[in-house]
């Protein structure tokens, strides 16, 4: 009884161990909150410099809730700014059929940087939309709107994806 137990723990570590080694062997790192470069950010109102309506809403809705998935606070009164811009928002037929297209594509890129209390740039980046981001037409055109927004979303979160990432695992 006492040796099967034992066996079990050896297993359970040797197992630890094995995942331990897997993760530092392939770059991959274990970040907690007190690794974080900062624990708070305001998210500055986002520039939009294309003709699409909403998108500059979109990204700083996406940016707040990745920002919180991370473990990092968003407030008003936080030190750090950050302050994006949308530069491109490209949308494009991907495929058709019989003259009709049937499938769109959305990139969207983005300029950020991150400032401290005093005003100094501690980093930037220039980030795009790092997945294809596509949707289906449809023929009602109420349909085909909602699905465009959908995709705008995805590629809004996507995009805040990359951004937090860059400011924060540097």
């Amino acid at each position: 009884m006492v040796k099967n137990r034992l066996m079990k723990v050896l297993r359970m570590a040797m197992a630890a161990a094995a995942v331990a080694g897997i993760t530092a062997g392939c770059g991959y790192r274990i970040h907690g909150r007190q690794s974080l470069p900062f624990t708070e950010v305001r998210v500055a109102v986002v520039g939009n410099t294309t003709y699409e309506p909403k998108l500059q809403d979109r990204l700083h809705r996406a940016l707040t809730v990745e920002f919180l998935r991370q473990g990092v606070h968003v407030g008003s009164t936080a030190e750090n700014t950050l302050s994006c811009t949308v530069n491109r928002f490209d949308i494009t037929a991907l495929s058709e059929k019989s003259g009709f297209v049937t499938e769109y594509r959305i990139l969207v890129d983005a300029v950020c940087r991150l400032t401290d209390a005093s005003g100094k740039v501690t980093g930037t980046a220039a980030v795009t939309s790092p997945f294809i981001v596509s949707f289906a037409a449809a023929e009602e055109f109420g349909r085909l709107i909602a699905g465009k927004e959908a995709a705008e979303e995805r590629a809004a979160a996507d995009l805040a994806t990359e951004i937090v990432g860059h400011f924060i695992y540097r």
